[in-house]
Protein backbone atom coordinates (compact mmCIF):
# COMPACT_ATOMS: atom_id res chain seq x y z
CA UNK A 1 0.00 0.00 0.00
CA UNK A 2 1.28 3.59 -0.90
CA UNK A 3 0.63 5.46 2.33
CA UNK A 4 2.15 8.38 0.47
CA UNK A 5 -0.49 8.20 -2.38
CA UNK A 6 -3.60 7.92 0.43
CA UNK A 7 -2.55 10.35 2.51
CA UNK A 8 -2.37 12.82 -0.50
CA UNK A 9 -6.25 11.26 -1.63
CA UNK A 10 -7.56 12.37 1.96
CA UNK A 11 -6.37 15.20 1.32
CA UNK A 12 -7.56 16.11 -1.66
CA UNK A 13 -10.89 14.87 -0.96
CA UNK A 14 -11.18 16.49 2.58
CA UNK A 15 -10.35 19.87 0.40
CA UNK A 16 -12.33 19.33 -2.57
CA UNK A 17 -15.44 18.67 -0.24
CA UNK A 18 -14.86 21.66 1.75
CA UNK A 19 -14.84 23.78 -1.16
CA UNK A 20 -17.69 21.88 -2.31
CA UNK A 21 -19.52 23.22 0.51
CA UNK A 22 -18.50 26.88 0.62
CA UNK A 23 -19.55 26.95 -2.97
CA UNK A 24 -21.71 24.79 -3.84
CA UNK A 25 -24.72 25.33 -1.15
CA UNK A 26 -25.45 28.92 -2.17
CA UNK A 27 -25.54 28.09 -5.47
CA UNK A 28 -27.99 24.75 -4.97
CA UNK A 29 -29.95 27.18 -2.64
CA UNK A 30 -30.32 29.85 -5.74
CA UNK A 31 -31.17 26.80 -8.11
CA UNK A 32 -33.47 25.71 -5.83
CA UNK A 33 -35.29 28.57 -5.34
CA UNK A 34 -34.69 30.94 -8.25
CA UNK A 35 -37.54 31.58 -10.88
CA UNK A 36 -35.09 33.37 -13.45
CA UNK A 37 -35.41 32.05 -16.67
CA UNK A 38 -31.73 31.14 -17.50
CA UNK A 39 -32.40 28.46 -14.17
CA UNK A 40 -31.71 25.74 -16.13
CA UNK A 41 -28.76 26.70 -18.39
CA UNK A 42 -26.87 26.64 -15.33
CA UNK A 43 -28.57 23.38 -14.06
CA UNK A 44 -27.00 21.98 -17.38
CA UNK A 45 -23.50 23.50 -16.87
CA UNK A 46 -23.26 21.86 -13.31
CA UNK A 47 -24.17 18.87 -14.77
CA UNK A 48 -22.32 18.51 -17.28
CA UNK A 49 -19.21 16.38 -15.88
CA UNK A 50 -21.76 13.77 -15.02
CA UNK A 51 -21.94 13.25 -18.85
CA UNK A 52 -18.49 14.41 -20.39
CA UNK A 53 -15.74 11.40 -20.00
CA UNK A 54 -12.90 12.67 -17.10
CA UNK A 55 -10.23 12.99 -20.34
CA UNK A 56 -12.34 15.24 -21.68
CA UNK A 57 -13.00 17.54 -19.03
CA UNK A 58 -8.85 17.49 -17.99
CA UNK A 59 -8.14 18.39 -21.60
CA UNK A 60 -10.30 21.27 -21.46
CA UNK A 61 -9.22 22.40 -18.13
CA UNK A 62 -5.47 22.64 -19.51
CA UNK A 63 -6.54 24.29 -22.52
CA UNK A 64 -8.11 26.95 -20.36
CA UNK A 65 -5.54 27.23 -17.60
CA UNK A 66 -2.41 26.47 -19.07
CA UNK A 67 0.57 28.82 -18.65
CA UNK A 68 0.23 30.70 -21.56
CA UNK A 69 -3.56 31.42 -21.23
CA UNK A 70 -4.83 34.70 -19.41
CA UNK A 71 -5.85 32.46 -16.09
CA UNK A 72 -2.27 30.53 -16.34
CA UNK A 73 -0.70 34.34 -16.51
CA UNK A 74 -2.98 35.72 -13.36
CA UNK A 75 -2.21 32.29 -11.42
CA UNK A 76 1.54 32.51 -12.11
CA UNK A 77 1.72 36.09 -10.92
CA UNK A 78 -0.17 35.40 -7.60
CA UNK A 79 1.21 32.03 -6.75
CA UNK A 80 3.99 31.97 -8.63
CA UNK A 81 3.61 28.32 -9.98
CA UNK A 82 1.40 26.92 -12.81
CA UNK A 83 -1.77 25.44 -12.56
CA UNK A 84 -1.61 21.95 -14.71
CA UNK A 85 1.03 19.52 -12.84
CA UNK A 86 0.63 21.05 -9.19
CA UNK A 87 -1.65 19.73 -6.53
CA UNK A 88 -3.60 23.03 -6.62
CA UNK A 89 -4.57 22.35 -10.16
CA UNK A 90 -6.06 19.03 -9.35
CA UNK A 91 -7.78 20.42 -6.90
CA UNK A 92 -9.41 23.06 -8.87
CA UNK A 93 -10.29 19.93 -11.21
CA UNK A 94 -11.28 18.08 -9.19
CA UNK A 95 -13.98 20.73 -7.43
CA UNK A 96 -15.20 21.44 -10.95
CA UNK A 97 -15.29 17.60 -11.56
CA UNK A 98 -17.15 16.69 -8.44
CA UNK A 99 -19.31 20.01 -8.74
CA UNK A 100 -22.85 18.15 -9.56
CA UNK A 101 -22.25 15.09 -7.27
CA UNK A 102 -22.37 17.43 -4.12
CA UNK A 103 -24.85 20.54 -5.84
CA UNK A 104 -27.32 18.41 -6.94
CA UNK A 105 -28.45 16.18 -3.54
CA UNK A 106 -27.81 20.15 -1.80
CA UNK A 107 -30.77 21.30 -4.56
CA UNK A 108 -32.93 18.06 -3.85
CA UNK A 109 -32.88 18.89 -0.10
CA UNK A 110 -33.41 22.60 -0.30
CA UNK A 111 -36.18 22.40 -3.06
CA UNK A 112 -37.99 19.96 -0.47
CA UNK A 113 -38.19 22.48 2.25
CA UNK A 114 -41.62 23.62 2.57
CA UNK A 115 -41.66 27.35 1.41
CA UNK A 116 -44.11 28.46 3.99
CA UNK A 117 -42.09 28.05 6.45
CA UNK A 118 -39.23 29.89 4.67
CA UNK A 119 -41.85 33.05 4.00
CA UNK A 120 -42.84 32.97 7.68
CA UNK A 121 -38.98 32.97 8.72
CA UNK A 122 -38.84 36.50 6.49
CA UNK A 123 -42.25 37.46 7.59
CA UNK A 124 -40.50 37.32 10.99
CA UNK A 125 -37.73 39.86 9.92
CA UNK A 126 -35.22 37.07 9.61
CA UNK A 127 -32.82 38.09 6.93
CA UNK A 128 -31.95 36.03 4.17
CA UNK A 129 -28.46 34.38 5.33
CA UNK A 130 -30.41 33.67 8.73
CA UNK A 131 -33.01 32.23 7.45
CA UNK A 132 -30.94 29.87 5.33
CA UNK A 133 -29.10 28.77 8.60
CA UNK A 134 -32.07 28.23 10.73
CA UNK A 135 -34.41 26.74 8.66
CA UNK A 136 -33.66 26.01 5.53
CA UNK A 137 -29.99 23.69 6.60
CA UNK A 138 -31.33 22.05 9.94
CA UNK A 139 -34.49 20.95 7.62
CA UNK A 140 -32.71 19.62 4.84
CA UNK A 141 -29.61 18.55 6.93
CA UNK A 142 -29.81 14.65 5.17
CA UNK A 143 -29.31 16.08 1.60
CA UNK A 144 -26.21 18.35 2.28
CA UNK A 145 -24.70 15.25 4.39
CA UNK A 146 -25.37 13.38 0.89
CA UNK A 147 -23.92 15.65 -1.29
CA UNK A 148 -20.70 16.08 1.07
CA UNK A 149 -20.40 12.00 1.35
CA UNK A 150 -20.89 11.45 -2.39
CA UNK A 151 -18.37 13.93 -2.97
CA UNK A 152 -15.71 13.08 -1.16
CA UNK A 153 -16.52 9.13 -1.85
CA UNK A 154 -16.23 10.62 -5.62
CA UNK A 155 -12.53 12.20 -5.14
CA UNK A 156 -11.09 9.34 -3.73
CA UNK A 157 -11.67 6.80 -6.91
CA UNK A 158 -11.22 9.95 -9.09
CA UNK A 159 -8.42 8.86 -12.07
CA UNK A 160 -9.23 10.44 -15.62
CA UNK A 161 -9.03 14.23 -14.10
CA UNK A 162 -5.88 13.70 -12.03
CA UNK A 163 -3.78 12.52 -14.80
CA UNK A 164 -4.69 14.66 -17.37
CA UNK A 165 -4.40 17.59 -15.11
CA UNK A 166 -1.63 16.45 -12.37
CA UNK A 167 0.03 13.97 -14.60
CA UNK A 168 1.14 11.19 -12.22
CA UNK A 169 3.91 13.21 -10.25
CA UNK A 170 4.39 11.50 -6.42
CA UNK A 171 3.99 13.42 -3.38
CA UNK A 172 1.84 16.12 -5.54
CA UNK A 173 -0.80 14.26 -7.77
CA UNK A 174 -0.20 10.55 -7.28
CA UNK A 175 -3.68 9.37 -5.59
CA UNK A 176 -4.64 5.79 -4.49
CA UNK A 177 -6.42 5.31 -8.26
CA UNK A 178 -3.21 6.32 -9.72
CA UNK A 179 -1.38 3.64 -7.25
CA UNK A 180 -3.52 1.35 -8.53
CA UNK A 181 -2.72 1.49 -12.20
CA UNK A 182 1.28 1.61 -11.40
CA UNK A 183 1.07 -1.32 -9.63
CA UNK A 184 -0.60 -3.33 -12.47
CA UNK A 185 1.91 -1.60 -14.97
CA UNK A 186 4.13 -3.05 -13.15
CA UNK A 187 2.55 -6.25 -12.57
CA UNK A 188 2.32 -5.87 -9.14
CA UNK A 189 -1.00 -7.14 -8.65
CA UNK A 190 -1.08 -8.10 -4.96
CA UNK A 191 -0.22 -3.93 -4.48
CA UNK A 192 -2.70 -3.20 -6.73
CA UNK A 193 -5.38 -5.91 -5.23
CA UNK A 194 -4.58 -4.59 -1.51
CA UNK A 195 -5.15 -1.15 -2.13
CA UNK A 196 -9.01 -1.95 -4.36
CA UNK A 197 -9.53 -4.30 -1.97
CA UNK A 198 -9.48 -0.86 0.18
CA UNK A 199 -11.60 1.09 -1.92
CA UNK A 200 -13.91 -1.35 -2.73
CA UNK A 201 -15.06 -1.65 1.11
CA UNK A 202 -14.70 2.08 1.04
CA UNK A 203 -17.60 2.02 -1.46
CA UNK A 204 -19.68 -0.01 -0.16
CA UNK A 205 -19.75 1.90 3.09
CA UNK A 206 -20.51 4.99 1.07
CA UNK A 207 -23.26 3.51 -1.02
CA UNK A 208 -25.09 1.71 2.14
CA UNK A 209 -24.72 5.46 4.41
CA UNK A 210 -26.41 6.95 1.53
CA UNK A 211 -29.05 4.42 0.74
CA UNK A 212 -29.73 4.44 4.46
CA UNK A 213 -30.31 8.66 4.04
CA UNK A 214 -33.07 7.81 1.13
CA UNK A 215 -34.35 5.75 3.23
CA UNK A 216 -35.59 8.81 5.27
CA UNK A 217 -37.02 10.26 2.14
CA UNK A 218 -34.16 11.76 0.74
CA UNK A 219 -34.07 11.67 -3.48
CA UNK A 220 -29.97 10.68 -4.48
Amino acid sequence: MDWGAVGLTLKLAALTTLTLAVIGLPLAYWLATTRRAWRPIVDAAVAVPLLLPPTVLGFYFLMATGPETFVGRLWARLFDSTIPFSFSGVLLASVLYNLPFAVRPFTSGFAAVDRRLIEAARCLGASAPRTFTAVVLPLSWPAVLTGLVLAFAHTVGEFGVVLMVGGNIPGVSRTIALSIYDDVQALDYAGANEASAVLLMFAVAVLAFTYSLQRKGLPL
